[in-house]
């Protein structure tokens, strides 16, 4: 898949017609098509844009979970929050809108499956709201968001506190300080890496668990260690 890509089913899925659609390009493209020798270094890649993406979410965000919950405390909508700009929550929207035919990367990348990674594809989708607010505004970017995010807000898990804020919370009530997260091995290509994170409470039996970035392994850990504290 080249530049030269027929983004029309992606633009209808964005709810955007793109006025300038170097924008859109530049969202989709991963730095393998244009970091190295030989590349194509008159182009950018996504990485500015889903700087000012996570942004640009974060504010939509948090503003309508400010409105539509009136009575909750912060805490609450500090884990609605998180629950909504995970990079699980932005793997499963790229998924809907089949981000990976999109996607611009090397075809070496492409034919080991580096067009499938969630971590790039999450990276995309943040760019692709950067893209969305620079070319149309906030009512672009939020006419996707509100698509696709709105319709997640009274998930069941959505209040749910993640394994990693119980687990210190636990740890906080019983005088076991912070629990303590260290990556004891790292493996696999860039593209599809494998990080295994080791847990410590103060008095507990330490937990290992192995994800596709170091927040996941994390936060699989700290399941595994609240389920050995409650057998215990």
């Amino acid at each position: 898949m080249d530049i030269e890509t027929d983004f029309k089913p992606l633009m209808k899925s964005l709810g955007h017609r793109f006025k300038n659609e170097s924008l859109l390009h530049q969202a989709l493209t991963h730095g393998s098509l244009i970091k190295g020798k030989g590349k194509k270094k008159r182009l950018a890649d996504y990485e500015r844009l889903e700087f000012l993406g996570d942004r640009v979410l974060g504010i939509l965000i948090a503003e309508e979970l400010y409105k539509r919950y009136k009575d909750a405390e912060a805490g609450q909508l500090s884990r609605r929050f998180n629950a909504q700009v995970q990079k699980s929550t932005l793997a499963d929207i790229a998924k809907q809108i089949d981000l990976h035919k999109y996607v611009l990367i090397s075809e070496e990348l492409r034919a080991s499956g580096g067009a499938n990674n969630p971590s790039l594809l999450e990276d995309c989708i943040e760019a692709l709201i950067a893209a969305l607010y620079l070319d149309g505004g906030l009512k672009a970017a939020k006419t996707f968001v509100v698509k696709y995010w709105w319709p997640r807000f009274d998930a069941e898990h959505a209040a749910r506190k993640d394994p990693k804020s119980a687990l210190q919370e636990w740890a906080a009530k019983g005088g076991r300080g912070v629990p303590s997260y260290v990556v004891v091995e790292e493996k696999g290509p860039d593209h599809d890496p494998e990080f295994t994170v080791e847990v410590s409470v103060e008095g507990c039996k330490s937990q290992t668990a192995t994800g596709p970035s170091k927040r996941q392994a994390e936060k699989l850990a700290a399941k595994l260690m609240l389920k050995e504290v409650s057998n215990g």
